[in-house]
């Protein structure tokens, strides 16, 4: 059975034998794979030395009651640009349209989790004015195999993209803790087998921590990351505390090298997306301070 490197060379095949092989032959000559397989795409903007990346929370970490325009007014005080409305969230879609258009600040995308139904996604992405729909591909466990899985959440996928494509938004799969999509190499693999262009990775930062380092991943994935989520891991707390409570950490005060990411994203031409903070919320001296974080790993401001 062939290698993963091996599979997922003849996966690119399909979109571009020629390129592909070229560059691939260019790598190896080089001695170094990684750079020119996966941080080069035609459409990468170069980087650049200014960072137009924009600050987000997750709509649920508002935790003031308040009117939803005051809770728009609020993250836009603290500094943010826009949120995601996750899907469970109880909020009057008209109401939410009207603190955007009041407040500027926008539901830069919908988060639908692990439904296998992502129309509705789709839709309420496009009603709010995003671009995105975050997917959770599916869990691996001792009843759901690794190989069945894989085919099941790409025939979700391949079934909802051309509508996503039509929308405008893009269909965005998250790393996350559910024995799935173990290595940047994989995760870039089932996206390229999507050949769409609305497909791609919502690249959450502090899930890599535990058993990897964020920066290579993004050189990996390259222009196939659509957003980022942002938050901290401490592998001391894994270790004292036990395997969950390494999320228990502010940003900046954990093990992710934001530097290295910082550094990492610029080389890949990440400098205008989404940056969104899957953390802790609270109320509005809570938010000023997540958002004040955000700067500093960042390196924004």
């Amino acid at each position: 059975m062939p290698d993963l490197f091996h599979r997922f060379i003849d996966v690119k095949d399909q979109f571009s034998r020629r390129t592909f092989l070229k560059q691939a032959s260019a790598t190896l000559l080089a001695g170094s794979v990684v750079q020119p397989l996966f941080s080069i795409a035609a459409d990468a903007q170069p980087a650049t030395s200014k960072t137009g990346i924009k600050k987000a929370v997750k709509y649920q970490m508002i935790t003031e009651n308040v009117p939803v325009l005051d809770k728009f007014k609020m993250l836009k005080d603290a500094g943010f640009d826009g949120t995601e409305i996750h899907f469970r969230t109880k909020v009057d879609p008209k109401e939410v349209r009207k603190a955007i258009d009041a407040t500027g600040v926008q539901v830069h995308g919908f988060l639908n989790s692990s439904r296998d139904e992502l129309k509705d996604s789709i839709d309420q992405a496009k009603y709010y004015g995003g671009t995105s729909v975050l997917v959770v591909a599916g869990v691996v466990n001792e009843k759901n195999p690794y190989d069945v899985v894989y085919q099941q959440q790409q025939a979700k996928l391949r079934k909802h993209l051309p509508y996503a494509e039509k929308q405008g938004i893009k269909l965005l799969v998250e790393n996350v803790w559910n024995n799935f999509l173990l290595s940047p190499l994989e995760m870039a693999r089932f996206i390229d087998e999507l050949e769409s262009p609305a497909a791609g990775v919502y690249f959450d930062v502090g899930n890599v921590v535990r058993f990897g380092w964020p920066d290579q991943w993004i050189r990996i994935l390259g222009p196939r990351i659509g957003k980022l989520d942002i938050k901290e891991y401490s592998r001391k707390k894994q270790m004292d505390e036990g395997l969950w409570k390494g999320f228990q950490v502010e940003i900046n005060e954990g093990d992710c090298d934001w530097q290295a990411v910082c550094k990492a994203l610029q080389e890949i031409g990440y400098t205008q997306g989404w940056a969104t903070a899957e953390v802790k919320g609270g109320d509005r001296q809570r938010l000023q301070d997540i958002s004040e974080r955000m700067d500093r790993a960042l390196a924004l401001g």
